[in-house]
Order: C-alpha cells, then sequence, then structure tokens
C-alpha cells in the first residue's frame, strides 16, 4: 500500500508527496513534530501537519531569507534568528567570517533536538560557536532589546499557532527597536497566490510598513510551498535592497550558494502586477 503525506493548501487544493517511511513522529507542548522520507524531496519536516522544510527544496528558502540582507547591509555582526528551528537559516549566516555573534530564538526546544537527529544538513548551522540558542518566545525576546543586532531574520511558521504572535505590530515595532540605527528585518512573508494566504500576506505588510520607513518586498519560487510562489519582506532603517547592494563585495566573498546570486537579487524585488496591487491595497 502507498503512504503519502498531504497538505491542504485551500479546501480544493492538495500537495501530495509519496513518503517511503516516516522516521520521527512526536507532541510537544507546542505541536505535532513529524519527519518523513521520500525518493523525491528527500527527507521533509512537518509541523502541525503543515510542510516547512525538505531536504531538496530548502536552500531556496534559507539562502534568499538571509544572502539578500546580507549583500546589502555593509557590515552585520550581531544577528538575531526568531524560529528557525531547523538550522538552516544558521547554517546560512555562518558563511560570513564578519559575523561576531547569532541569537536563535525557538519556541519549541523539541524542534531543534528532532532536526538535530534526522536533519543534519539544515541543523549543521547550530554547531558553530558563534551561535547562541534560546528556548523561549520570540514575541517576549524582542521586547528586552534595543539597539542590539545589525540584522534581525523572522523564520517563522505560519499565522497561527505558536508564530501568531510573530506577525503582530507590537513584534515589529519591538523589531524596529532592537535593530540598530541601520538595521535590516528580514521575514517569511506568506504567499500571495490563494486568498487565505494573500490575506495574511497583506496584514503582515501593513504592520510592517507602519513601523519601518523602508519596507520592500521579494519572491523566490519554492516547489513545496503553497502554490510555489513565495514571499519575503526586507524592512530597513536605512538601506534601499536594490540601490545599496553591493553585489561586488558580496561576489568577493566566494560564498557557494545553489539559489541566490546578486543578478537574481535584484530581479526578486520586480514583482508581478497582481502582487503590487495587493500590497498597494494596503500601503
Amino acid at each position: 500500500m502507498d503512504l503519502w503525506f498531504s497538505e491542504m493548501h485551500t479546501d480544493s487544493v492538495k500537495l501530495s508527496i509519496k513518503v517511503e517511511k516516516q522516521l520521527h513522529s512526536s507532541q510537544s507542548k507546542y505541536q505535532r513534530i513529524d519527519v518523513f522520507e521520500s525518493s523525491e524531496f528527500g527527507r521533509f519536516l512537518t509541523l502541525d501537519g503543515y510542510m516547512m522544510m525538505t531536504e531538496k527544496d530548502e536552500f531556496i528558502y534559507h539562502e534568499m531569507i538571509i544572502h539578500t540582507p546580507m549583500a546589502v547591509h555593509p557590515n552585520v555582526e550581531n544577528v538575531l534568528l526568531i524560529g528557525a528551528g531547523d538550522g538552516g537559516a544558521c547554517r546560512e549566516l555562518c558563511k560570513y567570517k564578519t559575523i561576531k555573534h547569532i541569537d536563535v530564538v525557538e519556541i519549541d526546544k523539541d524542534v531543534i533536538e528532532v532536526c538535530r537527529k534526522y536533519l543534519p544538513q539544515t541543523a549543521c548551522g547550530f554547531d558553530d560557536d558563534r551561535v547562541e540558542i534560546h528556548i523561549q518566545d520570540g514575541l517576549k525576546y524582542v521586547r528586552k532589546c534595543q539597539d542590539k543586532y545589525d540584522l534581525v531574520i523572522v523564520d517563522s511558521t505560519d499565522p497561527f499557532g505558536p508564530g501568531e504572535g510573530l506577525f503582530t505590530k507590537e513584534f515589529y515595532g519591538n523589531c524596529f527597536k532592537a535593530l540598530k540605527e541601520d538595521g535590516i528585518m528580514v521575514n517569511q512573508h506568506e504567499s500571495p497566490f490563494y486568498e487565505v494566504d494573500a490575506i495574511a500576506m497583506q496584514r503582515a505588510h501593513k504592520r510592517i510598513v507602519e513601523s519601518f520607513p523602508i519596507s520592500r518586498v521579494y519572491q523566490a519560487h519554492i516547489p513545496t510551498y503553497p502554490s510555489g510562489h513565495w514571499l519575503f519582506g526586507f524592512a530597513s532603517k536605512k538601506y534601499l535592497p536594490i540601490v545599496d547592494i553591493n553585489a561586488d563585495k558580496w561576489n568577493a566573498l566566494g560564498i557557494e550558494t545553489d539559489y541566490y546570486n546578486t543578478n537574481l537579487h535584484k530581479g526578486a524585488f520586480y514583482l508581478p502586477n497582481y502582487v503590487w496591487r495587493a500590497l498597494a491595497d494596503v500601503e
């Protein structure tokens, strides 16, 4: 008998992946955690039945959420990662020798432990000496921070359950205060395609625009996320993501990537018309 993992993207659309075996299933204090093995996407992680990452396409998400701001900000030394329990964002950050310290704030320690055991391809990011893990609510953690970070990455789950508080105006306002005078915040910004996801995307964008003087949105193609069309938010106190990118400096670092490059960086901010209109409606 064939076994399949299925995630409903809408009431009438679902993603299904044939599963070779289930490697892990547990219920943490916050959510159900599952790891599956598939022939097409390798191992993949789900939380409460929603796809978080697969070994085959996680590089797209993690490269785009990290290298995009790193190519713009001239001197990132201190970074705050909120969420990021799989370690992939950490892995990409640790490619930069100039970074001095990375605080990872993850509410669910079980996610980190499961990923360390079953998804070492991403969880290897936690092994760097510059990484300090804090098991607590990101909303509460960031309230206590002021003028501390060059870069804040909000690598959260969707806006419900444990991740719900990371999509509020209060949270984005506290991220603004946690950043230094030229700091950048990047967040996963949901999909613009299906109606429910688009509404969540608009809601987040409206709140970020109200908190930051510069707010832009960029895109990537991630096959296992709803519709495959995914957005990221780029919010800054000073830097414009296209104008202030230092492509020569970034390319000189020699960082190996499979998706991100500095030409794609610029193109990612040129959005389809239906996305422009959806963003403009709430600006």
